[in-house]
């Protein structure tokens, strides 16, 4: 890995980072309706994740999908636009946060169910299988997804026909309020990999290089048949749930502590120890992120809405 990948990633990180902070503002000040839920804080799973896969490859996301939806390739230009509900958006602005998806580039979707991208990439991953194709899916998922039903079902069925996909499950220990530690009667998430006769790995999900690694090995072991793996991404949401989430349920000592282990703190500090980033690079870095954020915000603003003629364009039912 070279120096160009490393500063790539970094700004990747960045650029989903302002990103959402973006929303957060834009969601204030009445651009953004509805609700949202904020990646902040976990950008080095995406990042790390996505930059293992190849052209062909698919990722199945969650209600927080943003960060997912940058690191495949979906531009902050129609992501933005989605999210304002415009036509120029990635769905025509009919998807919104919930419904994002693009799949020319194998962004299969956001999805406002727990858990519910689960057996959509089982499914997808069996496709790929029947039709002896060399690509792997990914799917992401929360800790407040692994008591569902479909994660036993689809992780068995995984298993017992070996499919080509890796489910990353990024723990950040509450599930809305809830504390993994008073829904889960085990220590550790990967533990139930076993159950279905796959691998499983625990990772630190704020260790860009750690994440990288690890899925790398996942994926090219799906690729070469030999079937799925659970990852369990350890990390930590900064802002609340939603939009409406004041936090009441856990501390700001928490937070803090967590905040100090910043992904893109620790990805930038590694690149300084090792001489691979100058401070100019960095702040060229940043201002090429800030740069292309107004231009979404600008490009969106001034994008039209879908007009009512073509509303019932593109359902399935």
């Amino acid at each position: 890995m070279g120096k160009e990948i490393f500063l790539k990633w970094l700004r990747q990180m960045y650029l989903i980072r302002h990103f959402e902070e973006t929303v957060e503002r834009l969601f204030e000040e009445n651009h953004i309706w509805g609700t949202t839920h904020l990646y902040i804080g976990q950008e080095a799973i995406a990042v790390g994740v996505c930059e293992a896969l190849k052209q062909g490859d698919l990722i199945t996301s969650t209600h927080r999908g943003h960060g997912h939806a940058i690191a495949k390739g979906v531009s902050s230009k129609a992501l933005l636009a989605e999210l304002m509900g415009r036509e120029t958006g990635c769905c025509r602005g009919r998807g919104g946060t919930q419904h994002l998806a693009d799949f020319k580039i194998g962004f299969l979707g956001t999805n406002g169910i727990t858990g519910g991208g689960i057996p959509i990439a089982t499914g997808a991953a069996l496709g790929l299988k029947l039709q002896r194709k060399e690509n792997v899916v990914v799917c992401f998922f929360g800790d407040g997804a692994v008591n569902q039903g479909v994660f036993h079902e689809s992780l068995n069925m995984a298993g017992l026909w070996k499919l080509p996909v890796v489910y990353v499950c990024e723990n950040n220990f509450y599930a809305m309020s809830l504390p993994i530690k008073k829904a889960i009667p085990v220590s550790d998430i990967y533990l139930r990999a076993k159950s279905y006769g796959i691998e499983g790995i625990k990772i630190d999900g704020n260790n860009i290089l750690e994440v990288f690694y690890n899925t790398k090995k996942a994926v090219e072991r799906a690729r070469a048949g030999g079937g799925a793996t659970l990852i369990e991404a350890i990390t930590y949401r900064w802002r609340g749930h939603s939009r409406s989430d004041q936090r009441v349920y856990r501390t700001s000592a928490e937070e803090k502590n967590w905040e100090a282990r910043c992904p893109i703190f620790m990805f930038t500090r590694y690149l300084y120890q090792n001489k691979l980033i100058t401070p100019e690079e960095e702040k060229k870095i940043k201002e090429s992120v800030e740069k292309e954020i107004i231009e979404a915000i600008d490009f969106s603003l001034s994008s039209p809405f879908p007009s009512v003629d073509t509303l019932k364009e593109g359902l399935f039912s």
